[in-house]
């Protein structure tokens, strides 16, 4: 009888080191990612999107909702990404196929897409300036605040989690490693010995 062997999880972040002080980088591994797309306007998307992740759509921009385990991030007027727990989009991506079943939508797991880092620090707002244009101070994002937005030569997206501050930020795999490295780098100035 032939032995199944179950694959290894791994990432293209295995292994690599964090900043030594002062500022703390972890990956956040193999978080679940579901894309939604659908009218918010229309009603039975809405009510059928609220039915199964009880929680109404953010429809602000660059808005977050939490709804349990998961959380919901408005891309656009007609999409939003929900991060589950690991493991947890195979079952999101089938209640919500069931729930909005004869709605105009689009329910994609896309998981294997990117990776999500979590940096945190009271020097984290900094790091993130070295490699972005976009302001993150606290006056303008807010906690629960998100963006997609560009950090050296990466496409990522942000969302500020707490006041500490901490942030998770999601990048594509391809890019991970260059983008863990290059916040690395810039926090070398904020390390505490």
């Amino acid at each position: 009888m032939a032995e199944t062997l179950t694959p290894k999880k791994s990432s293209p972040l295995d292994g690599r080191p964090g900043p030594s002080a002062g500022i703390t980088l972890v990956e956040r591994p193999f978080v679940g990612k579901v894309d939604l797309r659908g009218d918010v306007a229309d009603a039975a998307f809405s009510r059928a999107a609220r039915g199964v992740l009880g929680v109404d759509l953010p429809t602000e921009p660059n808005t977050t909702v939490e709804a349990g385990a998961n959380v919901v991030f408005w891309l656009g007027p007609d999409e939003w990404l929900i991060h589950t727990p690991e493991d947890g989009q195979a079952g999101l991506t089938e209640s919500l196929r069931a729930g909005l079943s004869g709605v105009h939508a689009a329910v994609t797991d896309v998981s294997d897409y990117s990776v999500v880092m979590r940096l945190a620090g009271p020097e984290a707002r900094n790091v993130l300036a070295k490699g972005s244009p976009f302001d993150v101070h606290a006056r303008v994002f807010a906690v629960g605040a998100c963006a997609q937005t560009r950090f050296a030569n990466a496409s990522i997206l942000l969302r500020l989690v707490d006041d500490e501050p901490t942030f998770d930020i999601q990048v594509r795999w391809s890019f991970a490693p260059y983008f863990w490295d290059y916040l690395v780098d810039a926090a070398k100035e904020f390390e505490t010995s």
